[in-house]
């Protein structure tokens, strides 16, 4: 075991958002023990639960992937929003609570560029955006 391991309380579905989350990204497993599973993607484990309805996830905690590449942006997007709720800056709720951050391995260094005019414009547009797009993140950066 880790030193520090994540785990997320569900009422009664956390085997079915386990095969989900091992789902989306390549090379993820996922292992069940009686009302818990075990996530496990690129080398991170999350401990999913059955605990009842007692508590509730929310967006107080929040998952973020690095994307390298639109396609692979489109493609989370899709499946963790179906059922879901969007939100803004990259931000989506999946059907089972848990919220993630969608976001551009570039992001960073628009918003953190050595020209603050440009930063500022990129992140300008990042606010306006729910999915967020490297292209006109881009583009405003270079407007800037």
């Amino acid at each position: 075991m880790k030193k520090v391991t994540t785990f997320l309380w569900f009422d009664d579905q956390a085997e079915q958002a386990a095969k989900f989350y091992a789902s989306l990204f390549k090379g993820a497993k996922a292992t069940f023990t009686g009302g818990s599973a075990t996530v496990t993607i690129d080398g991170q484990s999350f401990i999913l639960f059955n605990g009842g309805p007692h508590y509730q996830l929310n967006s107080a905690v929040s998952l973020s992937v690095d994307c390298k590449t639109q396609a692979e942006i489109d493609r989370l997007w899709k499946k963790l929003s179906t059922g879901g709720t969007v939100q803004r800056c990259g931000w989506v709720t999946d059907r089972y609570g848990l919220t993630w951050q969608v976001v551009p391995s570039v992001l960073g260094s628009l918003l953190r560029g050595k020209d603050p005019k440009k930063s500022a414009a990129a992140m300008q547009a990042m606010l306006k955006m729910k999915k967020l797009d490297i292209a006109k993140l881009q583009r405003a950066y270079a407007r800037g």
